[in-house]
């Protein structure tokens, strides 16, 4: 049995930190609903209060993603799904929200050559080179 274990790949964050002013009041209200039991703690109360807005909206969202041509959710960029563009004469247009990752191996020089536009609401995981690369597509 190995000594140690290694992880194979290094997992990302998969999610992102925000902060928010809340007033008082408000923090007092939520304070009370954790030590009530409703709630683990601040941070559950506020997942919770964001993801029943975001169902609340889903109509509205399903018809902005649509209307602007986004996909939702995780996509991930391959280094083979770049030359493969790049092979065809086309360029990528990438339009996420949620996460964008462009893989580790994906050269800027690649990246540059494979992708004409980068919008995306949420994060871009990629190399720092990969991203500087890209700043003037960014929009």
């Amino acid at each position: 049995m190995p000594a140690q274990v290694h992880e194979l790949r290094p997992r990302g964050p998969d999610s992102e930190k925000i902060t928010i002013n809340l007033g008082y009041v408000d923090l007092g209200q939520v304070e009370l609903l954790v030590a009530e039991g409703f709630y683990a703690n601040r941070t559950d109360f506020i997942r919770t209060a964001i993801r029943n807005q975001l169902d609340r909206h889903s109509d509205a969202l399903r018809q902005s993603t649509a209307r602007r041509s986004v996909e939702l959710g995780l996509r991930r960029v391959t280094r083979a799904e770049l030359e493969a563009a790049v092979a065809q004469g086309i360029t990528l247009d990438l339009r996420i929200v949620g996460i964008a990752s462009i893989a580790g191996d994906v050269t800027p020089e690649l990246a540059r050559a494979a992708i004409s536009s980068v919008f995306v609401l949420g994060a871009l995981q990629a190399g720092a080179a990969v991203k500087a690369a890209l700043a003037d597509r960014m929009s």
